[in-house]
């Protein structure tokens, strides 16, 4: 079981310092978010994890002796005047693999992903989406150990990236460690189990996504019942104040918050003796709403 250790790494370009200091541990067989705006270092991050490139100060350790690595990274690289399959064929070989070899391996994932007929097309008949697809195919048929995916969905459209997630989420359950760099933050929540976020070449957070999202939580309630919002909000008290109420239908969605002193416990209690109450839930912050505020106010992630 291999879990990554990055340790006190840094690195610089001249005087711009795209890692300063960074450490992260990634979980082994977890699927783990590596996180933040353009420039904020974590494609720097990648290729010293992947010895791409090696750091100024500091240690990248893996949880075994030898772990097999299979990197997609964000700028995709194909000869465009080769046929798909002698392609993907050449580009498997060139990690150690025989021809038969790299044809056994391969021909699972041209089925799985339906790209077949495609064997004797050139690279430059194919679209974004079908050489992003291909691409993934020749990096995941080796069955890595650990698979870094830089931006993996950029080309797909909707069902394409469904399908993708799909074999993310399938080598996962199967054993792979999965470093996903995305600025997609819906696919961060279906995804990730952990998340890393880096700003200006620093460490914001590194902890598990329900971690990160209970501990930036603002105790926002929403709940869902049928009656009447007047006297609904007047049965709330001094500690809460109601955000937002819609109606749809027979049925009233309110999105309060909850201050210091309120007890939510005994606010259902109350509610549930006038109203119809179908659902009472704590809103926890979507990672779009965290990225956006670590990223415009670091200093409040420190809080």
């Amino acid at each position: 079981m291999s879990d990554i250790h990055v340790n006190n790494v840094g690195k610089a370009f001249g005087d711009f310092v795209a890692l300063d200091n960074v450490s992260i541990s990634v979980p082994s067989q977890s699927i783990f978010g590596l996180l933040g705006p353009n420039g904020a270092g974590k494609t720097t991050l990648i290729r010293i994890i992947t010895g791409i490139t090696g750091p100024d100060s500091g240690t990248v350790l893996f949880g075994k002796n030898h772990t097999t690595l299979g990197y997609l990274p964000e700028e995709r690289g194909l000869y465009k005047k080769m046929k798909v399959w002698e392609q993907a064929i050449y580009l498997t070989q060139l990690k150690g693999f025989t021809s038969n070899e790299a044809k056994d391996l391969l021909k699972p994932w041209f089925e799985k992903l339906k790209m077949s007929e495609w064997l004797n097309k050139e690279i430059e008949a194919l679209s974004k989406g079908m050489q992003q697809r291909l691409q993934f195919a020749i990096t995941v048929a080796p069955n890595p150990d650990v698979l870094i995916l830089d931006e993996p969905f950029s080309g797909f459209d909707p069902v394409n990236a469904e399908e993708i997630k799909r074999e993310i989420l399938a080598l996962n359950e199967n054993g792979t460690t999965v470093i996903l760099s995305t600025h997609n933050m819906n696919s961060v929540e279906e995804l990730c189990s952990h998340v890393a976020l880096l700003n200006r070449g620093e460490v914001v957070v590194n902890d598990s996504l329900q971690n990160v999202k209970n501990e930036h939580k603002e105790s926002h309630f929403s709940i869902t019942f049928s009656g009447s919002q007047v006297a609904f909000a007047n049965l709330l008290g001094p500690n809460y104040e109601v955000l937002k109420m819609s109606e749809n239908g027979n049925q009233v969605l309110a999105l309060i918050k909850a201050y210091e002193g309120a007890q939510p416990m005994k606010l259902l209690s109350v509610l549930s003796n006038s109203f119809n109450i179908l659902k009472f839930e704590e809103q926890l912050p979507t990672m779009n709403d965290l990225f956006i505020s670590m990223v415009t106010n670091p200093s409040s992630s420190d809080e």
